[in-house]
């Protein structure tokens, strides 16, 4: 059984609109969202076996925040390039090339990639719209190999949101 944590990065910063899109830092409810939305998952026992993250200043801050609050070493954190901005197909790649003895996977990027992604992998009976900043939507697939996951095939565990309620 393989568990996978999908996290949209949490609100970045428009204030520099100058500012080179892969550098936009986090704002203040980015700041706020990220270790709430890593309470919530402890909250949940979830404990990852790793985190994968676009190099994204936002993400990488998304996934440190989130990371801190699992107890999770944020050295430890990979930083994927092919996930900036990935497209669905991107994004089920990287997946295909995590290690088998990892069963509990969160991987931090980018809209509309993974919302597209996280449709592809569940049945079409659950659609979400938009994963939202900070969201997460968690499947499940009956594997043991990362390899061996295929669209449709995930079964939906939960979507969870910063404004989906108080805390």
């Amino acid at each position: 059984m393989k568990t996978l944590y999908i996290v949209r990065h949490a609100k970045s910063s428009w204030a520099d609109p100058e500012q080179n899109d892969f550098e936009r830092p986090l704002n203040e409810r980015g700041k706020r969202d990220a270790p709430r939305m890593g309470k919530r998952l402890k909250e949940k026992g979830i404990v990852p076996d790793i985190i994968v993250s676009s190099p994204a200043k936002r993400a990488k801050s998304t996934a440190k925040k989130i990371a801190k609050v699992l107890g999770y070493s944020k050295e430890k954190i990979s930083k994927i390039t092919k996930l900036y901005h990935a497209t669905d197909d991107e994004i089920l790649g990287v997946l295909k090339t995590i290690k088998d003895i990892h069963s509990n996977v969160i991987v931090v990027g980018h809209n509309p990639g993974l919302t597209d992604f996280a449709n592809a992998l569940i049945p079409q009976s659950v659609d979400i719209d938009n994963i939202p900043t900070c969201g997460i939507v968690a499947i499940s697939f009956d594997v043991t190999q990362w390899r061996d996951i295929t669209w449709g095939q995930g079964k939906f565990l939960f979507f969870d949101y910063p404004k989906s309620k108080e805390d």
